[in-house]
């Protein structure tokens, strides 16, 4: 059989299998779906100076229609001849209506939107409606997505009209984490991931930005800390950073800062070895010795004058205690205090906690400290979930918040999870009282950074990160009950990021696969 007949036969097999023809048999392309959409039988075109008008005075705005623009073009050349095309057919512009001045990004700020394409009102105009300008930069990534370049017109096209879409977030918190100490990331390349999460409707980036491996973090209270970093091109300023936050927050996400203390944390010796319990036992953080906690206070302080985000993140994870027990000093200033490991490492989270709070943040933790001394912590925690299910469950019923990362389900790194589970991963699975749903905020993907730097950080990400997304944003409802229904779609959401400039990986095979052979970018 030639090459021809054999790419033929497998795909008339995954079309029997269901693999390419679920998801493929409603026209809505759109990703995450949204909550409701209704849509005609006509053909749309933009005009050459297609613009916007707004009730709302805002640069954010005005950016991301700009970025819009240019998203839809992709650098196509539009060369149509619009006196041949019936007036009646062509869009000039889109009207934005905001109902709330209040132009602060925070969590919980009312994303919703309502987009009429065309107005019936207006015919010659789209309508988009948002309480907040963070609800229309949603709108907006909805409305580019109905739009693409037409090779035949030469022109800015939308089908399918007339669009109603009436939309809002299943969840509140959608994040995707990113760790900068296994792997150095360049400005550029967080600024990169950063749009594509906008494409898929994620709004918060957990920044874990040090670790045992590096600190690479300006720390103006504490200048030694970046001592740490691998090397001193492999740094981020304090610049850098409040750029990197102000760039998330005009397209929408909040930066969600962490340190993770008091394990992870060997590279903070670099600069200051006090901080270490000895030279040959280096982490966690000494515990004895008021230093660290002083070290501890002068990040957090210098964190709130950047990160503005109502949480920070104090990890507390894979706490290993024997340092504290083998070196003598420590061990005798734990029997002076009557603490045994366990209850010291109760103790270096919570004083850890009453430092952030100090600062003004609520605070989430990785899910040991829950499951060591759940009833101790702050009622102002988050917590983390991320070694398997159930946790969720056990932490919304003691009445705290939770976000959900099960390590199974959600991390990026497990190359051998396919998307179909991370599509089909459920937040409130098994917690059946409303008020307890509620406490679960949301949810996050983790991307952790030992085999990813610039060169495959994208499609390590892309697309799985995007199942996760539709999981988080569309009502329940809505999504598939078997992840093979929207197999078309995601596909052709791929091929969008892959337009956009975004090394979205095949939907084909497991993660960051490569294509397997010649072929068109939808059926890979």
């Amino acid at each position: 059989m030639g090459k021809m007949g054999s790419e033929m036969l497998i795909y008339v097999l995954l079309l029997m299998a269901g693999v390419l023809a679920s998801g493929q048999s409603s026209p809505v392309k759109i990703w995450p779906m949204p909550a409701s959409v209704s849509y005609g039988h006509t053909h749309l075109y933009l005009t050459s100076d297609f613009g916007f008008s707004s009730n709302y005075g805002s640069e954010i705005l005005k950016d991301a229609f700009d970025r819009m623009l240019a998203l839809i073009k992709l650098d196509h050349v539009i060369d149509a001849n619009f006196s041949a095309f019936n007036s009646s057919s062509l869009l000039q512009g889109l009207h934005i209506i905001i109902s709330s001045p209040n132009g602060q990004l925070q969590y919980g700020v009312d994303e919703s939107y309502k987009l009429i394409v065309p107005s019936p009102e207006k015919p010659a105009y789209a309508h988009l409606e948002a309480k907040t300008v963070y609800g229309a930069l949603q709108g907006l990534q909805t409305f580019s997505q109905l739009c693409y370049f037409s090779v035949t017109s030469r022109v800015l096209q939308i089908d399918m009209s007339p669009w109603t879409i009436i939309d809002q977030p299943r969840f509140s918190y959608r994040g995707l984490l990113i760790d900068t100490s296994r792997h150095y990331l360049p400005v550029p390349v967080i600024k990169k991931v950063i749009d594509s999460m906008s494409y898929a409707k994620l709004n918060v980036m957990h920044w874990h930005i040090v670790d045992t491996q590096s600190f690479p973090l300006e720390i103006p209270s504490y200048p030694k800390l970046w001592d740490g970093a691998y090397s001193p091109s492999e740094r981020y300023t304090v610049a850098d950073a409040a750029d990197i936050v102000s760039y998330a927050q005009k397209r929408g996400i909040n930066v969600l800062a962490e340190i993770d203390v008091p394990g992870h944390a060997l590279s903070w010796g670099t600069g200051y070895p006090s901080l270490w319990p000895s030279k040959d036992c280096q982490q966690p953080l000494d515990i004895s010795n008021e230093f660290t906690f002083k070290v501890i206070d002068g990040i957090l302080s210098d964190f709130s004058k950047i990160f503005n985000f109502k949480f920070v993140h104090l990890g507390g994870d894979e706490v290993n205690t024997s340092c504290w027990t083998t070196t003598p000093r420590i061990r005798n200033w734990l029997k002076k205090h009557g603490m045994n490991e366990s209850q010291a490492y109760q103790y270096f989270v919570l004083r850890a906690q009453n430092i952030a709070l100090s600062h003004g943040y609520e605070i989430i933790n990785w899910e040991e400290t829950f499951n060591d001394f759940g009833n101790k912590l702050s009622r102002k925690t988050v917590v983390h979930n991320w070694l398997g299910g159930g946790v969720a469950q056990r932490v919304v019923a003691s009445g705290l918040r939770c976000i959900v990362s099960n390590q199974d389900k959600w991390y990026l790194d497990h190359l051998d999870t396919p998307w179909q589970e991370f599509y089909a991963n459920e937040p409130l699975t098994n917690i059946t009282n409303l008020k307890q749903q509620k406490l679960v905020i949301g949810g996050e993907v983790c991307m952790w950074g030992e085999t990813v730097d610039g060169s495959d950080i994208e499609q390590t990400i892309w697309p799985r990160a995007a199942a996760a997304a539709e999981r988080l944003w569309t009502p329940f409802d809505k999504l598939a009950k078997n992840p093979r229904d929207v197999t078309g779609r995601l596909a052709h959401f791929r091929c969008l990021l892959n337009q956009r400039g975004v090394a979205a990986a095949p939907v084909a095979g497991l993660g960051r696969a490569a294509p397997e052979g010649p072929g068109s970018c939808y059926r890979q």
